[in-house]
C-alpha cells in the first residue's frame, strides 16, 4: 500500500544524517539549514528538541554535532550486526540460488568445526547440524580451509595415518596437498564421495587479514548434480566469497580469530568417525533413499 512521507519526521533524519556525514568541527545552523533545503525558522525547534535530548549536542563555537544518545544508539545496533549474521546471510542467498545446503567451518586441530547451516527446502537434502566435526581432509571445505597450509604444515597437523570415512577418502598426505594445490588454482574446492559416498561438495575459503579464518561449502546429492547446477554452484560461492571479504573488510575487525573467539565456546567435540547413511527425508524409493545424514 502506498504512503506518505512524514515531513517533520524526515527532517529530524536529514538533520542527523547532515550532521553525521560532517566534518569533526560540525556544522552552523544555517549550514545544516542550507545541506536539507528547510528554512533555518522551520528547523530551530527541531535542533532544540533534538539538543535537549542529547542526541545532538552544541559546541561552545555555537556549532552542532552528534550527541551522546546517538553514539548509544549505534553502539546498541552494532551488536546485532555480529559476524555470524553476515555470513548467513551470505549462505541464505546461496541456498535461494543453488536449492542446497549451505555450510559454514572454521578449522580446528585438524578437523572442521561447523558453525552455521542453511537448509535447502528439497525434500532430499543433507540432515546435519551445527557443532559437529569431522576430519578437515575428507571434506571440500576442509580442503579450502587447509589450502594455506605448506606439505611441512600439513604433515605437523596429521602426525598419524589419515583414516577413511569411505573408500574415496583421500589417505595419502601428498596426494592430499596436490589436490588442494591444484583446487586452489582451480579457484574452487571439491569433495566427490570421500565422506559420503553418494555426495558432491563444493567450497570456497574465507580469507580476512590474508588469512583463511573460514569456509563455505555447498553439498549437493550426486543424482542432482549436473555440469549446470555445478557451475551455477560455484559462481554462487564466488559471489559469496567476494561480498563476505569485502564486508568483513569493512567492518575493520582487528582479530584475525574473529570468527573462533566470536563463536566458540565449543568445547571439544568429538570427532564424527564416519558418516551415516541418509534418510528418506521424501518418502522416495530405489537409490535416491541412499542419502548422507553427515555434516560437511
Amino acid at each position: 500500500m502506498a504512503h506518505t512521507q512524514h515531513k517533520p519526521t524526515l527532517r529530524v533524519l536529514d538533520i542527523l544524517q547532515s550532521l553525521a556525514s560532517a566534518e569533526d568541527e560540525g556544522l552552523t545552523l544555517t549550514e545544516i539549514a542550507t545541506q536539507i533545503q528547510v528554512p533555518k525558522s522551520t528547523i530551530v525547534p527541531i535542533i532544540h528538541t533534538l539538543r535537549d535530548h542529547k542526541f545532538i549536542e552544541q559546541k561552545n563555537d555555537g556549532r552542532y554535532i552528534l550527541g551522546i544518545n546517538m553514539f548509544l544508539i549505534g553502539s546498541a545496533s552494532q551488536k546485532n550486526i555480529t559476524v555470524l549474521n553476515i555470513f548467513k546471510a551470505e549462505m541464505k542467498k546461496i541456498v535461494a540460488q543453488t536449492v542446497e545446503v549451505c555450510q559454514l567451518g572454521i578449522l580446528v586441530d585438524g578437523d572442521v568445526l561447523y558453525l552455521a547451516k542453511e537448509d535447502s527446502p528439497e525434500p532430499i537434502r543433507l540432515v546435519s547440524f551445527v557443532g559437529k566435526r569431522l576430519p578437515a581432509y575428507s571434506t571440500a571445505i576442509g580442503k579450502a580451509l587447509l589450502s594455506d597450509y605448506t606439505y611441512k604444515e600439513l604433515a605437523s597437523l596429521y602426525p598419524d595415518p589419515l583414516q577413511p570415512l569411505t573408500e574415496k577418502t583421500c589417505t595419502d598426505l601428498k596426494k592430499l596437498y596436490e589436490e588442494y594445490t591444484n583446487s586452489k588454482k582451480d579457484g574452487y574446492f571439491k569433495e566427490e564421495g570421500e565422506c559420503s559416498l553418494d555426495l558432491n561438495c563444493f567450497a570456497l575459503p574465507i580469507r580476512y587479514h590474508d588469512k583463511n579464518i573460514a569456509a563455505i561449502s555447498v553439498s549437493i546429492p550426486s543424482f542432482r548434480l549436473t555440469k549446470e547446477k555445478k557451475e551455477s554452484t560455484i559462481q554462487a560461492l564466488l559471489l559469496a566469497q567476494k561480498d563476505l571479504e569485502h564486508n568483513l573488510s569493512t567492518l575493520g575487525i582487528s582479530d584475525n580469530h574473529l570468527l573462533e573467539n566470536s563463536f566458540i565456546v565449543f568445547m571439544r567435540l568429538p570427532i564424527v568417525p564416519s558418516c551415516l547413511s541418509w534418510d528418506n527425508l521424501a518418502g522416495t524409493s530405489d537409490n535416491k533413499n541412499n542419502l548422507f545424514q553427515c555434516w560437511r
